[in-house]
């Protein structure tokens, strides 16, 4: 019998990290987020089906003229794609550490997407909830999932980079 698990949004985080003109580095969030995984075990390595959602409206850069901008057409059009997905395929651990191959899609445009995974561990709360820890990694290139808005600054330097760095802390709570 499966053993369901959900996010603890209260204590998980999703972030993403851009290089801006090459110099630094802007941090965005998403606020609205689900994550269900089902394990054949009691065991949080046996997982055979892990699916992850964010809502595009939720994207939080600490300025709202970029998150604006974000949602836009020249982004990921949140009017007409409004939520991404990701839907692990093949999750291998070895001890603490792991990897998840799977189908993200942004703007209804699926890609396959390696992610490393730090375990770090499972405990029973203070309210008798059995939970998971997890740092999850990875990166894409946005322009394969048609973020391609681009601009130069007068130098010729380039405003927004193509790498996008993942990463998230997420919190499991296993279900019934």
């Amino acid at each position: 019998m499966a053993i369901k698990w959900k996010i603890d949004p209260a204590h998980s985080e999703i972030q993403f990290k851009v290089k801006h003109l090459m110099i630094t580095t802007v941090t965005g969030y998403f606020k609205e987020f689900d994550l269900e995984v089902e394990t054949e075990t009691e065991d949080i390595h046996t997982a055979k089906r892990i699916e992850f959602t964010a809502d595009i409206d939720s994207i939080d850069t600490n300025n709202a003229q970029r998150d604006t901008h974000l949602k836009s057409s020249d982004f990921f059009n949140a009017e007409e794609h409004p939520q991404l997905k990701f839907v692990g395929l093949n999750y291998s651990a070895d001890g603490d550490t792991a990897t998840l191959r799977g189908q993200l899609t942004i703007r209804n445009i699926t890609k396959p997407v390696l992610l490393n995974i730090e375990y770090g561990g499972q405990v029973v709360d203070p309210y008798g909830q059995t939970k998971a820890g997890f740092t999850v990694e990875g990166k894409i290139n946005r322009k394969d999932f048609d973020l391609t808005w681009d601009a130069v600054t007068e130098a010729g330097q380039v405003v927004v980079s193509n790498e996008i760095k993942l990463h998230a802390e997420v919190q499991l709570v296993k279900q019934g």
